[in-house]
């Protein structure tokens, strides 16, 4: 997908109004500003930044725009991809969360500078964050499976949608889950990088395991 391709993508996809469209290019120009201090992204993904970045954040809502109310949670937001994206194409509450202090700085300005109100920051480990029951979870590198499901499970509840970019070993880490975890997986195909996926579940509980007679 080229440049120009992914802002096709969004306006076939979205409502994007102009302000929206500006909103997107500022977020790009605060992110690469910010690349002078801190490493949000990788170098070499520069050039490429509305595909391999934008995008690839955008396409999480076009599975999560189906799920119930309650706020976006992401996890370990780091540049803010999805959340900062995620907020600026939906009026639905995000809440970023985010151990490093850089990171929560970075997405703490972003906020400000993009006047995004409903989105918000919390700055620790996930497991620290209080109990809720979120209407879409979303991570984007940050766990192998298991541990993100484990870390989060407290945030969700059995109509939370959960919306996770897996890259080339969604298949992997879905079926080391299966001993562990139940619920209803499907793997979508990714739409920038054809050997990419992303794993959507709901209904989402540990396994129960039955204890052996005496």
């Amino acid at each position: 997908m080229t440049e120009e391709e992914a802002r096709v993508w969004l306006s076939a996809h979205f409502d994007v109004s102009r302000e929206t469209m500006a909103r997107l290019e500022r977020f790009v120009e605060i992110l690469l500003a910010a690349m002078d201090e801190q490493n949000l992204i990788a170098e070499s993904t520069r050039p490429h930044i509305w595909a391999r970045h934008i995008v690839d954040s955008a396409q999480l809502l076009t599975h999560g725009n189906s799920a119930g109310e309650g706020a976006w949670v992401d996890l370990g937001s780091g540049a803010g991809l999805p959340g900062i994206v995620v907020a600026c194409l939906s009026e639905r509450p995000v809440l970023m969360v985010e151990s490093r202090r850089k990171r929560i700085d970075f997405l703490n300005e972003a906020i400000a500078l993009l006047n995004l109100p409903h989105a918000s920051v919390f700055g620790g480990r996930v497991e620290l964050v209080p109990p809720r029951a979120a209407g879409v979870i979303s991570a984007r590198a940050y766990a192998p499976l298991p541990r993100l499901l484990e870390s989060a499970a407290h945030l969700s509840d059995k109509n939370t949608l959960w919306v996770l970019p897996k890259g080339r070993n969604a298949q992997n880490e879905l079926e080391a889950t299966r001993p562990s975890w139940q619920g209803v997986f499907h793997v979508e195909p990714s739409v920038t990088d054809a050997d990419s996926a992303i794993i959507v579940a709901h209904a989402v509980k540990p396994v129960v395991r039955k204890k052996g007679r005496a």
